[in-house]
């Protein structure tokens, strides 16, 4: 990092300081995660100088050989993790994954039936100021007020009315195992495409600890960081007599040139989800994150559907007179970085909720299990019962700062910033 301290001290600042951040506190935020040094390498390489627009064999600018093999590998490997007939890794996001499958195959205002943002769908499944809603007619289904779980048998009730052109399966805040083969049935007794948006569970898929979509959706579309531990970046899997259709919307439809860096840091994290290693992680995950809720539960914190089959819980702060960002706020400054949401039914704005939302991918990457998750909601606790307290939420962070020490992340990383 000698260079960029030298060019530009000011951003060497900023990310020293990030990445110290990054160790001395709590990650729980589910959407986040820490990659291994190697993709790291990969996404910093010469690769961000090649412009290569097309596909590979098929590129509008010479010299792309070496990027052929590249994206070929990630192609590949994608393929066989998630037992896929096609698959385009040139998405920058999740989000533009899914506005390429929705333009690829829908015109505008045709009906999508997709999750309701308040029972943990996403953005881009339907929300008003996303191009989902702003282009598509969109009809919201949730989950049941008995049991905060997906029922399916409203949802295809509102199928038979709606007549959706596409069904959108996944979320961005549900912590329940999803019945793929079920939502299928709903889509062919409709008439209706199945897409699949399995952003936060991928790792759990790859892993066999969640059902895979792959052989039950046309469109499988995923972020390639939070459980699949990559870089920030997206992916479309689909079936083979979709191919063209999805690789011209995503490049020159939706997409211009594909950042070739990022794809390389992709093949990286899908060879290394290709280890045995990577199940025993993603087993301890959902271990953690049962165990995280379990503790909170313990503590008077009533956890949204009653617990976890994966990654992220959602804690209900309704009965403890904190909005989910007071709460956010409180533990922000005792060294733990959760993110406010949204629960069912919720009767506060967006921007306030009355709930929090835990992950435990990141924490588990840093070799943390269930005697850490103990310690965990035991801050936690301490933290929200004085959020205002700057003494004891102080003393909380001096406490974190401790069990960080245990787990260190990117060792090296800092000691090439010392040496620098």
């Amino acid at each position: 990092m000698s260079k960029l301290k030298e060019i530009d001290p000011e951003i060497y600042q900023a990310i020293y300081k990030e990445t110290l951040r990054q160790n001395e506190t709590l990650e729980l935020i589910a959407s986040e995660n820490f990659t291994d040094e190697a993709v790291l390498e990969a996404q910093a390489s010469v690769l961000t100088n090649k412009y290569a627009e097309g596909y590979p064999g098929a590129r509008w600018y010479h010299g792309c050989e070496y990027i052929d093999v590249v994206e070929n590998k990630a192609i590949e490997r994608a393929k066989t993790l998630f037992n896929a007939e096609h698959a385009n890794v040139q998405p920058h996001s999740g989000s533009q994954a899914n506005m390429a499958v929705l333009f690829g195959v829908l015109k505008i205002g045709d009906t999508i039936m997709a999750m309701d943002l308040a029972c943990g769908g996403h953005l881009t499944h339907g929300h008003k100021l996303n191009f989902s809603g702003k282009y598509f007619k969109i009809v919201s289904y949730g989950v049941s007020p008995k049991d905060e779980r997906l029922d399916y048998e409203k949802i295809l009730s509102m199928a038979k009315k709606s007549k959706p052109k596409m069904i959108i399966a996944g979320a961005s805040a549900y912590p329940r195992i999803i019945d793929f083969e079920k939502f299928r049935k709903i889509c062919d007794e409709v008439g209706a495409y199945l897409l699949v948006d399995m952003a936060h569970i991928a790792g759990l898929v790859v892993a066999g600890i969640h059902p895979n979509p792959v052989p039950f959706a046309e469109f499988v579309t995923t972020t390639t960081h939070k459980t699949l531990r990559g870089p920030r970046g997206g992916m479309i899997l689909c079936r083979k007599e979709f191919a063209k259709k999805i690789d011209i919307e995503v490049f020159p439809g939706t997409q211009g040139g594909p950042l070739m860096h990022v794809i390389a840091a992709k093949a990286v994290c899908f060879k290394e989800a290709q280890a045995k290693e990577f199940k025993v992680y993603q087993k301890q995950i959902v271990k953690n994150a049962i165990s995280l809720a379990g503790e909170l539960s313990h503590r008077n914190y009533r956890i949204v559907s009653g617990g976890t089959d994966n990654h992220l819980l959602l804690v209900d702060l309704s009965e403890h007179e904190l909005t989910g960002k007071e709460a956010a706020d409180a533990l922000d400054k005792a060294g733990i970085t959760v993110n406010k949401n949204l629960i069912p039914f919720d009767r506060r704005s967006p921007m306030v909720t009355s709930g929090i939302r835990l992950g435990t991918a990141a924490l588990t990457t840093r070799g943390m299990k269930e005697k850490e998750m103990e310690k965990i909601a035991e801050f936690i606790e301490v933290s929200l019962d004085h959020p205002y307290n700057k003494k004891v939420l102080a003393r909380v962070k001096k406490e974190v700062g401790k069990l960080t020490k245990t787990f260190p992340l990117y060792p090296d990383l800092l000691k090439s910033f010392k040496k620098s």
